[in-house]
């Protein structure tokens, strides 16, 4: 059994305009989908240049800054979308479409890969750059610039290997998984959409004391568990039995009708990462429950004093 890793850093891919709408009623960073859709792209743009047997596995994906282009006016209650100033239709009007949330994005993503030998490893990097560098899109937006790629190997248990990658991560953020809370908030009986909310509300609360005869009052703010937890979409459900649409973009592939599947997920620091496999994002296909996926098989298990250090560093 091959215990060694081999990996493709893409580090620092500075996108703009990039799709923030991550699922019909949250906003923020893109689907993990989208992560995957990408590097999936990139795969076959690779193949149809001659490497038809490289395969990306998995992906981890990296914030170093998200910048959601929205904006808070004074006594504002709400933010407003920042929209895009697009051409006047014939009559001098604006066109009448919907706004779409937007963010620019400096990400690195972390693939591992298959079927390609150490000796193509610099006709790949110079492959890989020419690819990025002709209007390829993530998320929907534009890649305006990039560093090299890097390749890396890490022995399964090797920390000095995981620590050599991580050290080009920060300062950054990995996305994780925790479906976790979200089971365990549904078997103790919430409904999926209370037990997303509940995570993500901050509690208040004031304690009274007597200090010197006067009365203070000590405010506290928090959530339900500790970490920076957000909503991700990680997915889609199907609705519809597959079979053939009207004007459907690919006549050849069957069609069904899907709704995104939202769960909790977690910024980390890299460098609280145990395992590389913590961080790393596959495709997962329940066809038994119509669901198409993107899941990660190894689970964080962190101490209550590991999360509140991962969460204030």
């Amino acid at each position: 059994m091959n215990n060694i890793k081999r990996l493709l850093l893409l580090p620092h891919i500075q996108v703009h305009n990039a799709n923030a709408l991550s699922s019909p009623f949250t906003i923020g960073f893109p689907a993990m989908t989208v992560w995957l859709g990408a590097v999936h792209a990139l795969q076959r743009k690779l193949n149809t240049k001659g490497y038809n047997s490289i395969k990306f596995d998995s992906v981890a994906v990296i914030s170093h800054q998200c910048d959601l282009q929205t904006h808070k006016g004074i006594d504002d209650f709400v933010h407003s979308i920042i929209g895009t100033g697009n051409p006047l239709d014939k009559t001098g009007s604006r066109s009448a479409f919907i706004e779409e949330a937007r963010c620019h994005l400096d990400v690195s993503l972390i693939i591992e890969y298959t079927g390609i030998e150490k000796d193509d490893e610099q006709n790949l990097q110079d492959n890989i750059t020419h690819l990025l560098n002709s209007k390829m899109k993530i998320a929907g937006g534009d890649i305006l610039t990039f560093k090299a790629p890097q390749f890396f190997k890490i022995e399964n248990g090797n920390t000095a290997d995981l620590t050599a990658l991580t050290r080009k991560l920060m300062p950054g953020y990995a996305i994780i998984e925790r479906r976790d809370l979200m089971v365990e908030a549904m078997e103790a009986g919430q409904d999926a959409m209370d037990a997303l909310i509940d995570h993500l509300a901050i509690h208040h609360q004031c304690e009274k004391a007597l200090v010197e005869d006067a009365e203070k009052i000590t405010w506290t703010s928090k959530r339900k568990s500790k970490g920076w937890i957000v909503p991700i979409a990680t997915g889609f459900h199907g609705l519809t039995d597959l079979g053939e649409a009207k004007n459907q973009r690919d006549p050849n592939t069957p069609h069904r009708f899907a709704e995104s599947v939202v769960t909790l997920g977690e910024f980390k620091m890299p460098h609280r990462i145990k395992s590389i496999d913590e961080m790393l994002w596959r495709y997962q296909t329940d066809q038994t429950n119509n669901l198409y996926l993107c899941s990660q098989t190894q689970k964080t298990i962190q101490t209550e004093e590991e999360i509140e250090n991962s969460y204030y560093e």
